[in-house]
């Protein structure tokens, strides 16, 4: 499995906005979708919140997608 590293300068980035910066999605309602349909795993568990905090360390992945770390 390969995972890419996405580096973020600030705290924590919330999910929906990971997936627009990750390149994952091209708009805000896109992402939500995602996360409202249960395609997003974070740490290995499904995430339907799309403002969840994501912090350095964790592991995004994408139903049938990548898999993400945040450093």
């Amino acid at each position: 499995m390969n995972i890419e590293e996405i580096h973020i300068t600030t705290e924590y980035i919330k999910a929906d906005a990971f997936l627009k910066f990750a390149g994952v999605c091209a708009t805000g309602g896109q992402a939500k979708f995602m996360i409202e349909d249960a395609q997003v795993s974070v740490n290995g568990e499904v995430c339907t919140m799309r403002g969840k905090k994501l912090r350095v360390g964790d592991t995004i992945s994408i139903v049938g997608g990548a898999t993400y770390k945040i450093v």
